[in-house]
């Protein structure tokens, strides 16, 4: 009797998964297919500016990726950090923030863990600068296709810049490598993860399961399985609660323009060489700014958590403030149409004003 109620709940079980697997597949077939575009046949020249294969139509249609509806926005507060010291939650790590921290900061300086700040000028003899914007800004779309976690997408563009510092590519396999570094990051990162089947799909299967698996094996390999490292979005989570901590709420608003303008940091290759917690302190520089810019942007407590001066983020804020102004990186809009949702409160149409007073960066 045991061993037959045991094999009528192993059948149920199986029941279960075939008709949620039946689901799955009947959803997929709706969706449409994207492909990238084949990146070898989109220049004539190295310095030309990439087009899109066929002609991309304006608005949400520009290309051929149907979007899923996006989990809902929530606040990322770190559930195992105490960031601000004042947590009474045991769990929240309290005695050892500093030093997690502290460690951080260390990791993010290590050679292994850093791409080089010009590799496309010394390393890629057939990849350029366009190439390397628009392939990230359709990972965005895949990630939000797949509902993917901010740090997947942060870690896939940190695998594709590693393995494009020590790796001369042909262009015909960029979009190959974004989608093997999003599947590693997605591994490390997800608690169900997509396939490799999913992988091939989304690019309309332009590559086979053994392209993306290979791939993934050289990557893994050029990076000497190091496939933890902190990355912006790791130090914004500190920032963005030692900014606010004077509030006994969370400012939404903040929060997400925040995030909006890390994620704007990604597509910008003039933004690799500079270290993450160096952008993430940027980042809410500008934020803070973007809300209020008749007050000074930095203070004290964000100098001291972030361990830099306003006027060490000058450069920096300004990339950052030219791609918030779409005078950098404004034919890739996937970041600002996600972020123009009001889930996100809207927070791409907002802009800064176009200059930032030159005395917010020596007080």
């Amino acid at each position: 009797m045991e061993d037959q109620g045991n094999t009528r709940r192993v059948t149920r079980l199986a029941a279960r998964k075939r008709a949620a697997h039946d689901t799955m597949v009947s959803e997929n077939s709706k969706k449409k297919r994207v492909v990238l575009g084949e990146i070898q046949n989109v220049l004539s020249s190295r310095d030309q500016n990439i087009r899109a294969v066929n002609d991309k139509p304006k608005g949400k249609a520009r290309r051929n990726l149907k979007l899923g509806e996006a989990k809902e926005a929530k606040t990322e507060i770190d559930p195992a950090i105490d960031l601000d010291g004042k947590s009474d939650n045991p769990q929240m790590c309290r005695a050892y923030a500093s030093d997690i921290y502290e460690y951080l900061h260390s990791m993010e300086m290590e050679a292994k863990r850093r791409p080089l700040s010009d590799y496309l000028e010394k390393i890629q003899k057939d990849v350029t600068v366009n190439m390397r914007g628009v392939l990230i800004d359709w990972l965005v779309e895949v990630a939000e296709e797949y509902k993917l976690l901010p740090d997947t997408l942060y870690l896939t563009v940190s695998y594709i810049d590693r393995f494009l510092s020590c790796n001369a590519l042909n262009r015909q396999k960029l979009q190959l490598l974004g989608v093997s570094s999003m599947l590693i990051a997605s591994k490390y990162e997800e608690i169900s993860p997509p396939h490799v089947d999913d992988f091939c799909y989304i690019t309309d299967n332009t590559y086979s399961k053994e392209d993306v698996v290979k791939m993934e094996a050289d990557v893994l390999k050029s990076l000497r399985f190091e496939m933890g490292n902190p990355t912006v979005k790791t130090f914004l989570r500190k920032f963005t609660r030692v900014s606010q901590e004077d509030n006994d709420t969370l400012n939404l608003q903040l929060e997400f323009l925040a995030y909006y303008l890390a994620e704007l940091s990604l597509l910008d290759y003039g933004c690799v060489k500079f270290l993450p917690s160096m952008v993430a302190a940027s980042v809410m520089f500008l934020a803070r700014f973007t809300l209020r810019p008749e007050q000074s942007p930095w203070n004290v407590d964000l100098e001291s958590s972030s361990g830099y001066k306003a006027v060490d983020l000058k450069e920096c804020v300004g990339i950052l403030c030219d791609l918030q102004l779409s005078k950098r990186g404004g034919s890739l809009v996937a970041i600002r149409e996600k972020y123009n949702q009001h889930k996100f409160k809207c927070v791409s149409a907002l802009s800064s004003p176009p200059e930032i007073p030159e005395s917010f960066f020596h007080q």
